[in-house]
């Protein structure tokens, strides 16, 4: 049996939102740690016999290189390589097949052509210690149509605002999940959207052939809160489904434009024909959520509870109770695995939610654990920890340097600690403080954990302070929490960091000061990839960001923009120093990207350390 553990703080765990008054079931303790008092629950065992995963294949990509005359090619390394499979680039242009390559590739997976035919066809070839062969699938390129993305446009016109991916087809490609339009009602406002206007699921294959479109309906707002997705394949049949909060026709908006009753679902649509497979009940609506607009907000999960068999996880509530329930998608039923209520522990677990989910093994047991923010969920849906700092914006599951057991939790806290802890790291496995920032914060509401700065080891753990608390600080500290003396202006925002160049630095982008169109529907701030203090490595990159990730090519991330009628997939022309096997095998990083399309963005980091 797991030995639970909770670090609570004194004087009554304070509630994000101030203006309603706290239950009496919210009362902590003061860092005590405690055992829980609730009977254990049995582990769950799924209908996989062996871990579901993704069957990819190497994702050859094209893109114009440097010289704006070349043709840059980028493939995957994947965990099925043995370490000595090196490869062989063909081209076949006017009917006559090339071998590109004199010697085989044995250090990085990319590839310049620089004497490129007008058409070609290009794949590559990857070369066993023992001889085996397998070719890749083929790539049409055309010079003349050659950009630093490639493009899909969506049939409505609209501005996606979130995106999924996964493989749909079961082709080992990513193919596009997206939601539109982009426009959003947050849970805060008092007026919600009274001109009727829905929400739109639609898929695209990775070529952009058109499939499906589902409508959310009335019953869904459309904000981000209310309308949470993912695509993953949960039957282990090779193609993903999709995943989805839903309403029945009797949820109608009341004269302020919101929902608050009739019928709520959790659906699973096939990724393929949008058609319905099952549906069950999401978590209900009760008094303990709070305010049911303002406070208990939806979010949906994935997580791999028996270390093999995906769940979907269907949540409810962020500032006051938070439940969960847990679901499995077998031989086309959904079938529940468990339920967490928040209220059901002792001590009472409430506001301990964040703006997203990830699922990770933080014990060590080969089954996954999730983090809802300040507290972790046991696979077998029982608290493994609570560290009691209350709701944190953000919170991130990593490794913070190599020398480090385990994972770590990094999170930042939005209610005000004199404690000190209100930028802090956890151990991931019990919750126990490894450090905090030692001064009081008011209002955090922004954080981030990467590498960008070689001069100190492990990952840089950064935050910023939200003016709502009445504080504009930010904070720069080193992964030991050594808190570093720069100026205010040397600490870079929290969002949007991608591998881009050739080294294991991340970057980040910076808006240009040049926009361009007229009207809201084309005037977006163009981007830059730069290097920490400014270096620039790609400029021009256009649209708003919907998802930073290792879609394609090597293992670098590509960066996928929104614009209107249209999504772009900007990929590095950068050639490559070194090779590594694709981020998206590794399934803390995938977990990451699986849930991007609800809740609110977090950069993707891996469950290792990658870094200078």
């Amino acid at each position: 049996m797991k030995k639970k553990f909770f670090y609570l703080l004194a004087t009554g765990c304070i509630v994000a939102s101030l203006a309603y008054a706290q239950d009496p079931r919210e009362r902590c303790y003061y860092y005590e740690i405690l055992e829980p008092s609730h009977e254990e629950k049995p582990q769950v065992e799924g209908h996989a016999q062996e871990r579901v995963a993704e069957k990819l294949g190497r994702a050859l990509t094209a893109a114009l290189a440097q010289d704006g005359q070349s043709v840059y090619l980028s493939w995957r390394m994947l965990q099925s390589d043995a370490a000595s499979t090196v490869f062989h680039v063909y081209r076949e242009a006017k009917g006559k097949v090339r071998r590109l390559t004199s010697k085989a590739l044995s250090k990085t997976c990319d590839f310049i052509d620089k004497a490129p035919q007008a058409e070609a066809v290009y794949w590559v070839e990857a070369v066993a210690r023992k001889g085996s062969k397998a070719a890749s699938e083929k790539i049409s390129v055309s010079l003349d149509n050659l950009k630093g993305y490639t493009s899909i446009r969506i049939r409505n016109g609209e501005k996606p605002g979130k995106l999924g991916i996964a493989d749909l087809n079961g082709d080992g490609l990513y193919d596009y999940i997206l939601r539109t339009p982009s426009s959003n009602v947050d849970p805060g406002s008092r007026i919600g959207d009274k001109t009727g206007k829905t929400y739109q699921i639609s898929a695209y294959l990775n070529d952009g052939t058109y499939l499906w479109t589902h409508d959310m309906g009335q019953g869904i707002e459309p904000g981000v809160w209310y309308s949470p997705y993912v695509a993953y394949d949960f039957n282990g049949d090779g193609k993903a489904e999709v995943a989805m909060k839903a309403t029945g026709p009797d949820a109608v908006r009341d004269e302020n434009g919101h929902v608050g009753s009739g019928s709520e679902y959790l659906i699973v649509l096939d990724g393929m024909t949008g058609k319905e497979i099952d549906r069950v009940e999401w978590p209900q609506r009760n008094y303990r959520y709070g305010n049911l607009n303002r406070q208990n907000r939806n979010q949906i999960g994935v997580a791999y509870l028996d270390g093999k068999t995906p769940y979907i996880l269907a949540a409810r509530g962020t500032y006051k109770l938070m439940v969960v329930d847990a679901w499995m998608l077998k031989e086309g039923k959904l079938q529940q695995a468990w339920h967490w209520d928040g209220d059901e522990e002792n001590p009472v677990v409430r506001s301990m939610g964040a703006h997203n989910m990830v699922a990770g093994d933080v014990d060590n047991d080969g089954r996954d654990e999730i983090l809802l923010g300040s507290c972790m969920l046991d696979d077998n849906g029982t608290l493994l920890w609570s560290s009691g700092l209350g709701h944190s914006d953000k919170a991130y599951l990593c490794k913070l340097k190599p020398d480090a057991e385990g994972l770590q939790v990094f999170m930042v806290s939005e209610p005000k600690k004199e404690d000190g802890r209100g930028v802090s790291v956890v151990d991931a496995a019990t919750g126990k403080l490894v450090w905090g920032i030692g001064q009081t914060t008011y209002h955090v509401g922004d954080g981030m954990v990467t590498d960008f700065d070689p001069a100190h080891p492990g990952l840089e753990c950064f935050a910023s302070e939200d003016r709502k608390g009445g504080s504009t600080d930010k904070y720069l500290l080193t992964a030991d929490g050594t808190r570093l003396n720069v100026a205010q202006a040397d600490i870079p925002n929290c969002r949007n960091w991608v591998w881009w160049d050739a080294d294991l630095l991340r970057e980040t982008l910076k808006g240009d000061d040049v926009r361009w169109g007229a009207g809201s529907a084309s005037n977006t701030r163009k981007q830059s990839v730069v290097k920490w203090k400014g270096e620039q490595c790609t400029s021009g990159i256009e649209g708003d960001i919907l998802l930073l990730g290792d879609m394609d090519g090597d293992w670098r991330e590509e960066i996928v923009t929104s614009l209107p009628g249209e999504v772009r997939v900007y990929r590095t022309n950068i050639p490559a120093r070194d090779r590594r096997v694709t981020l998206m095998q590794d399934p803390l990083y995938r977990s990451y990207i699986t849930h991007r399309s609800m809740g609110y963005p977090q950069a993707p980091v891996p469950s290792y350390y990658l870094g200078e």
